[in-house]
C-alpha cells in the first residue's frame, strides 16, 4: 500500500487552518495570506525590517510587501525609514496593534486548541517534536 505524501497532508491542514483564521480575523481587518503571522513578528520584534521579516517567516518578498502594505493600511503597523539605510523601512506596531495583540493571541490559541482537539497531551507533544524534525530536514535540504 502506497503511503500518503506527508507534504500533501501538511499542506491541506495549513490551507484549512488559514481559511478558518481568515474568517475569524476578517472582522478586525486582518486578511488572509498569513497577515497575522507578519503582525505577530512585528509585535514581538518592533523595528524589524521587511527583509528580516521575509527571512524569519520564509515568505517571498512580494508576499511580505503586500502583507505589510495591507497591515499598514489597516492601521496595525507603521513604516519608518531606517536611519542607517535609507532604502530600508523599519516596521513598528501601532497602538491599535498593541491593543489588538491579546485578541489576536486568543484567536490563535483557540485555533491551536482546535487543531489538537483529538490529541492527548502526549500525542500533541509527539506531533510537535516530529514536525520540528521535518522542519529541520527541510532547512538542511534548503541549505545543501
Amino acid at each position: 500500500m502506497k503511503k500518503e505524501p506527508i507534504g500533501k497532508i501538511i499542506s491541506y491542514i495549513h490551507r484549512s487552518n488559514q481559511k478558518i483564521l481568515a474568517k475569524h480575523l476578517a472582522p478586525y481587518g486582518i486578511g488572509g495570506g498569513g497577515q497575522h503571522s507578519f503582525l505577530k513578528v512585528v509585535l514581538r520584534k518592533p523595528g524589524i525590517n521587511q527583509d528580516q521579516l521575509t527571512q524569519e517567516l520564509k515568505f517571498d518578498k512580494a508576499t511580505t510587501a503586500r502583507s505589510v502594505k495591507q497591515l499598514e493600511q489597516s492601521g496595525y503597523i507603521k513604516r519608518i525609514p531606517d536611519p542607517d539605510d535609507r532604502r530600508s523601512l523599519l516596521l513598528y506596531p501601532t497602538p491599535k496593534a498593541e491593543e489588538f495583540a491579546p485578541v489576536l493571541q486568543s484567536i490563535l490559541d483557540d485555533a491551536s486548541k482546535r487543531l489538537a482537539m483529538y490529541l492527548s497531551p502526549e500525542e500533541e507533544d509527539q506531533l510537535l517534536a516530529l514536525l520540528h524534525k521535518i522542519d529541520r530536514s527541510l532547512s538542511d535540504w534548503e541549505d545543501s
